[in-house]
């Protein structure tokens, strides 16, 4: 029987170069093995303020670039966490069998309220269950997140787990999977933390975007080190290794071969190097987004993948229902 994979991005920005590499580029890979759901996850990014039409513009745009990224709607489902109830349902029942230290010791939550919890919205503490709710109504069998989720991730299996000894063994317990090559682009101004679309500093992410022009531009700004040697070494020299790291997986070719490619070279080839590449694979991305993003294909592939995934998520939270005891026991007729 094949296996069940699950993976939700929250629509709060374009998406960047990190998270292209680090994640949907392998999402496609993935599909040809397992069965896939693929969540646009609307209701996460309300635990922080949204601008209401923002939000349904990146929904939209989000929902775009899955499909110009490659998702392939034949063998995955793609869809908006927030058209299907089932996961607010369930995160609710979920949230009841969660506790409040386990939930206040998430790191997020941790970082975010260190000025005070009077400062976040109390679904920043609870998001943890919602987000289990939405891996284990499918059954997942393998989460592939960056491994700044794994304590989420295990917070899900514990609930899972708990669940399943408390009321009845309905849940999976998912496996964790971190891409080991690409999982993490790091910013290009900051090369010690990771490449986020949330930076105040535009120079310090590519966004998917970008056209050819802002890709060079950033790119050439992106911080190195004053030795001038193309060499991958992740403590001494982050930057350029961060940029060797981009050109290996946009090319395809090994870091060893892209060092020896820029041997006796300066910085200036080698970001032009790393720009060409991420051009070529970020041009035909973009040019299918424009058509998709304005397109009736659009809504009706977004229609149809919550209409599966609410048949699959509803079979689940009946389960669930009658295993904690919610609802009427109806008399057969």
């Amino acid at each position: 029987m094949m296996k069940t994979i699950f993976s939700g991005i929250q629509p709060s920005g374009t998406l960047t170069l990190g998270n292209y590499l680090g994640a949907m580029k392998h999402f496609v890979d993935l599909q040809e093995e397992y069965k896939c759901y693929f969540c646009i996850v609307d209701e996460h990014a309300i635990t922080v303020p949204q601008d209401r039409l923002k939000l349904r513009e990146n929904i939209k745009s989000l929902a775009a670039l899955y499909l110009a990224s490659g998702i392939d709607t034949e063998r995955s489902t793609l869809f908006i966490q927030s058209e299907v109830p089932a996961h607010t349902q369930l995160g609710w029942m979920l949230q009841c069998v969660s506790y409040i230290g386990e939930l206040e010791r998430m790191t997020q939550f941790k970082d975010k309220s260190a000025g005070g919890k009077e400062a976040v919205s109390s679904g920043l503490l609870t998001y943890p269950p919602l987000m289990a709710s939405d891996i284990l109504l499918y059954q997942t069998d393998i989460v592939p997140v960056g491994d700044d989720q794994k304590q989420h991730l295990e917070l899900t299996r514990n609930l899972a787990q708990r669940f399943n000894n408390k009321y009845n063994d309905i849940f999976t317990v998912p496996e964790v999977r971190i891409p080991k090559e690409g999982a993490r682009i790091m910013s290009l101004q900051e090369p010690t933390k990771k490449m986020s679309k949330s930076d105040a500093n535009q120079k310090a992410f590519i966004s998917m975007l970008d056209d050819e022009k802002q890709i060079t531009k950033k790119i050439k700004s992106a911080v190195t080190d004053s030795e001038g040697l193309v060499k991958y070494d992740k403590e001494n020299k982050p930057g350029v290794s961060n940029l060797l790291t981009i050109e290996s997986v946009c090319s395809g070719e090994t870091i060893a071969d892209l060092e020896k490619k820029y041997e006796g070279k300066g910085y200036g080839d080698f970001k032009a190097g790393v720009a060409e590449a991420v051009v070529h694979v970020l041009k035909p991305i973009q040019e299918r987004y424009g058509e998709l993003i304005q397109s009736e294909e659009l809504d009706h592939i977004l229609d149809q993948g919550a209409e599966e995934a609410s048949f699959k998520a509803n079979k689940m939270l009946t389960k669930a229902k009658k295993a904690m005891g919610l609802g009427r026991v109806k008399k057969k007729k």
